[in-house]
C-alpha cells in the first residue's frame, strides 16, 4: 500500500499530530471501526479524561488486532469529545498512541450517547 499525507501550502497547516488529507494507492482492504467507548471488556468505566480516553485507545488498538491490522494502518480518526476542556489531553493520550503516523483527523465537540462517557473515537484503516 502507497500512502501519503497530504498538506496543501494553500490551506491552514495543521497542528496537533494529523495530516490535512491522506492518500492510499494499492490498498487492498478498509476497515471501519465504530465509535469506541471508554469501557474495558468487563464493563468498566475508567475515572476521569485521561484514564478514559488511554481506554478508547485501547479499545482501537483492540479492533485493529482483531483485524489484522495494527495503529499504523489507521488513516482517518474521528474524535467526539464532550468537553472542549479536554482537547489538549486528548491530543496528548492520542499522539502517545500514534506517535508520527499522522492520519486525517476530525474532532467534534458533541453530546454523547451515555453521558458518563467522556469521548468516543473512530477509526478508519486501510491495508
Amino acid at each position: 500500500m502507497k500512502r501519503d499525507n497530504i498538506n496543501a501550502i494553500n490551506a491552514p497547516q495543521p497542528r496537533g499530530g494529523y495530516s490535512q488529507a491522506v492518500s492510499l494507492e494499492n490498498f487492498q482492504r478498509l476497515l471501519f471501526v465504530s465509535g469506541q467507548i471508554p469501557m474495558t471488556s468487563d464493563d468498566v468505566l475508567p475515572e476521569g479524561f485521561e484514564a478514559q480516553a488511554r481506554q478508547v485507545w485501547l479499545n482501537v488498538d483492540a479492533q485493529l488486532k482483531a483485524a489484522g491490522m495494527t495503529k499504523t494502518n489507521i488513516v482517518k480518526v474521528t474524535t467526539y469529545l464532550v468537553d472542549r476542556n479536554h482537547v489538549l489531553a486528548n491530543r496528548e493520550i492520542r499522539n502517545d498512541y500514534l506517535g508520527s503516523l499522522a492520519p486525517a483527523m476530525t474532532v467534534v465537540i458533541a453530546g454523547i450517547f451515555d453521558s458518563a462517557w467522556l469521548l468516543e473515537v473512530e477509526v478508519v484503516a486501510a491495508q
